[in-house]
């Protein structure tokens, strides 16, 4: 069964990195550019593992797209991944209150982020089964 990844960035730039840094696993890559655009597609998506930035234009940054993918039932089990150059203790201490599963600061080493997917990808199918 293959993982389905939503990576949501506005930097087109970096959704491509996570994207090559996840096509030498079995993912599946879908791609957001906004809060706003996240929370739809992880809806409509159902993936496993949601990697999000924080800092993005529009009214949802990606705390609060955290907390609206956490707060949804059908989305049970979804794990989302914070993906985000704000590695202050404040930052990290938002991003778990908003029910982030993990917290990984830009730059990000890719076995580090592979290892997040793999790990996060698997409690969702058990949680899901």
């Amino acid at each position: 069964m293959k993982t389905i990844v939503l990576v949501v960035d506005d930097q087109a730039d970096i959704r491509k990195l996570v994207r090559m840094t996840l096509a030498i696993s079995d993912a599946e890559v879908y791609e957001a550019d906004s809060g706003e655009s996240s929370v739809k597609m992880a809806s409509s998506l159902r993936p496993q593992v949601v990697l999000m930035d924080v800092m993005m234009p529009g009214e949802i940054d990606g705390y609060e797209a955290c907390r609206r993918i956490k707060d949804d039932p059908s989305l049970t089990g979804t794990a989302v991944v914070i993906l985000t150059a704000r590695g202050q203790q404040s930052d990290l201490a938002a991003g778990m209150a908003a029910g982030a599963d993990a917290y990984l600061v830009k730059p990000f080493s890719p076995l580090q982020l592979l290892d997040a997917v793999n790990e996060l990808a698997g409690k969702a199918r058990r949680l899901a089964a």
